[in-house]
């Protein structure tokens, strides 16, 4: 019985040792000062939970740890101020041996069942003029957006290239989205480095200045998760940045190791969203960026249902990569960069619009300007230079569960014939061809002296879009 005691004596005061000597501790309560146990908190490298007095220590490596932050619960609310989530992370000072940071979460008033998800690649301004299209067309078309969903919980994700290395663009941007009255996530992309430093992965720990430094002051950590509801939310670096606009689209053994560790919190079969800029697991020829560790990825993400949204491309590509895991690589808010109103697959500006219940998602891609029942683009007969024959149209968000069919003078004629080439309304804009090929274009061969054609689009959800053309 001594010798039991004795050991149990020691263990506590090895325990208590343990959380001395952590660089970083702290506790986790709600409103109502009520200690929070199993919340997850990180410093961007290690892990851990709280206990049932809703303590935490971390044991962590202040030349590399910028931030200690928690991963939100779903029985919890996400705050924000003027748009910018900015409550659940809290910068460290390594000028201090020991950090001590306590966080406050306010408990929702009654569990979410639903909720909306904006998903928004490469707003990528470089200059006032493309902020102020961005301010006057996308910020806009958003909010309209989000009062359809009045009642409904929204949430946004700006899939990185915030700005176009512009790091004083930032503050404008969070000026922009402020006003949508929902908390606004951001992915860090190549752009959204600064150009003048290696990221801090790609330098001596100890640097005070490094490629992520501007970003994280404006948006905090860089990867990151939370919960709503019953969804689990992940924002995770794919940029391996090293100086002067040079990157490789990478996630990386630390970042692939913050993943597997996050997620081990996490039980099997959640719906996952995993936001990225560069894409992952693109087919396209030359729509190129995908990150080199997909396989790796793949392993980890294995047990659970994951929709992974990303950038970068400026083109839009869906992959239903397993059975359990889908990508959407979404066309651009910006578009080709500002230079008009498309992408260069011939998607228009615009973002995603996804409906999550339960453990079930489904969206649809919302052009900016346009009624969300804009879901693709006919060409006649003459318009799309090299299908001079034939009436083309343009399905951006097609994926191979899509049936894209056509009838002429009411007489049923079947699917349209799938094909690749380039867009051109992109062409056009474009000034010449580019060879930025896509392959959701469809086209069929009207029959002589026929003067009224449909086409009828029906998505992956059984949802049918229709379009009355008439030819000359």
């Amino acid at each position: 019985m001594k010798k039991q005691f004795l050991s149990f004596t020691l263990l506590l005061a090895l325990s208590t040792w343990i959380a001395q000597a952590a660089t970083v501790r702290g506790t986790v309560s709600d409103t109502a000062g009520k200690p929070l146990q199993g919340v997850v908190v990180t410093d961007g490298y290690n892990f851990t939970q709280t206990n049932e007095r809703g303590e935490y220590s971390l044991d962590s490596n202040l030349d590399k740890s910028r931030f200690v932050y928690l991963s939100v619960p779903g029985d919890y609310e996400i705050e924000q101020t003027k748009g910018i989530p900015d409550l659940f992370y809290q910068q460290l000072d390594k000028s201090k041996e020991i950090n001590e940071h306590d966080f406050t979460l306010t408990p929702r008033k009654q569990p979410i069942d639903g909720f909306v998800y904006l998903a928004i690649s490469d707003p990528q301004t470089i200059d006032e003029r493309q902020m102020k299209r961005f301010r006057e067309e996308t910020v806009p078309d958003l909010k309209q957006t989000i009062e359809h969903y009045q009642g409904k919980e929204v949430y946004g994700m700006a899939l990185g290239d915030i700005t176009w290395d512009r790091m004083d663009l930032f503050t404008p941007y969070k000026e922009a989205v402020s006003v949508l009255g929902i908390p606004m996530f951001s992915v860090i992309g190549n752009h959204d480095h600064d150009l003048r430093y290696p990221a801090l992965s790609n330098q001596k720990v100890t640097e005070e200045s490094y490629a992520e430094r501007i970003y994280e002051d404006h948006f905090g950590p860089y990867n990151y998760s939370f919960n709503v509801g019953d969804a689990h939310i992940i924002t995770l670096k794919d940029i391996d940045y090293y100086k002067d606009k040079k990157y490789d689209e990478r996630f990386g053994k630390e970042q692939l190791e913050w993943l597997k560790n996050d997620l081990s919190y996490v039980k099997p079969g959640t719906l996952v969203f995993i936001n990225v800029h560069a894409p992952v697991f693109n087919q396209t020829d030359k729509g190129g960026g995908n990150a080199e560790d997909a396989e790796s990825l793949k392993e980890i993400v294995g047990p659970y249902n994951v929709h992974i949204f990303a950038g970068h491309t400026h083109f839009f590509e869906n992959n239903q990569v397993t059975p359990n895991l889908y990508e959407h690589n979404i066309g651009a808010a910006c578009g080709a960069w500002w230079a008009g109103h498309v992408n260069r697959c011939g998607a228009p500006n615009g973002y995603l619009v996804v409906e999550v219940k339960g453990n079930t998602a489904t969206w649809y891609y919302k052009a900016t300007g346009h009624d969300s029942d804009y879901q693709f683009r006919v060409y006649k007969p003459n318009e799309f230079k090299s299908q001079a024959d034939y009436l083309v149209v343009n399905v951006w968000d097609w994926d191979p569960t899509y049936q894209v069919t056509w009838s002429e003078n009411g007489i049923e004629k079947g699917r349209m014939e799938q094909f690749d080439d380039e867009d051109q309304d992109y062409i056009d804009m474009h000034g010449k061809p580019s060879g930025y090929h896509t392959s959701h274009l469809f086209r069929c061969h009207p029959s002589a002296g026929v003067k009224d054609v449909q086409i009828k689009v029906i998505n992956r959800f059984g949802e049918t879009f229709t379009k009355n053309v008439t030819l000359p």
